[in-house]
């Protein structure tokens, strides 16, 4: 094989592959694997989770919280694929400007409603991402209680 024809073989491998995550995270899925949003680490969080799922994939969500308890930031970071990824950008994206109450009874399929197309079998990992957001939340409460508990002594 020359040059040429290893070009034209890895330019319709490309394509290829572009089509068929097309085809299973539709087109918004499909945007946030070209283009991740949110993906970077938080300079002093208020609060950081980090949990491993049951395929493995490790989630890691920070958020900073105003004093209105409104998350005003959040991002996430993962070391698994590209559904988790997914997930997490859009995790990450529908909490910003949401009470800590709001996201606490929130649920993956908050992120699969906004997904509108994702694999059956990769739907955990929207659970695996709004399940590391709310253990942040539980994070920052825990923190929040025994700052109190010290100043109150």
């Amino acid at each position: 094989m020359n040059n040429a024809q290893l070009d034209e073989f890895l330019d319709n491998l490309e394509e290829e592959i572009r089509e068929d995550a097309y085809k299973a995270y539709g087109a918004k899925g499909h945007e946030r694997w070209l283009h991740p949003r949110f993906c970077h680490i938080i300079d002093n969080p208020d609060a950081t989770a980090s949990l491993t799922g049951e395929c493995g994939d490790t989630m890691v969500m920070s958020i900073r919280i105003n004093n209105d308890s409104r998350i005003v930031d959040a991002a996430y970071r993962t070391d698994g694929c590209a559904s988790s990824s997914i997930c997490g950008s859009f995790a990450a994206e529908l909490v910003i400007g949401k009470s800590l109450d709001e996201v606490l009874d929130m649920t993956g399929e908050a992120i699969l409603s906004e997904l509108g197309t994702f694999p059956k079998d990769e739907e955990h990992c929207a659970h695996l991402a709004i399940t590391t957001v709310k253990e942040a939340i539980h994070t920052y409460m825990r923190q929040t209680v025994q700052e109190k508990g010290h100043k109150n002594r």
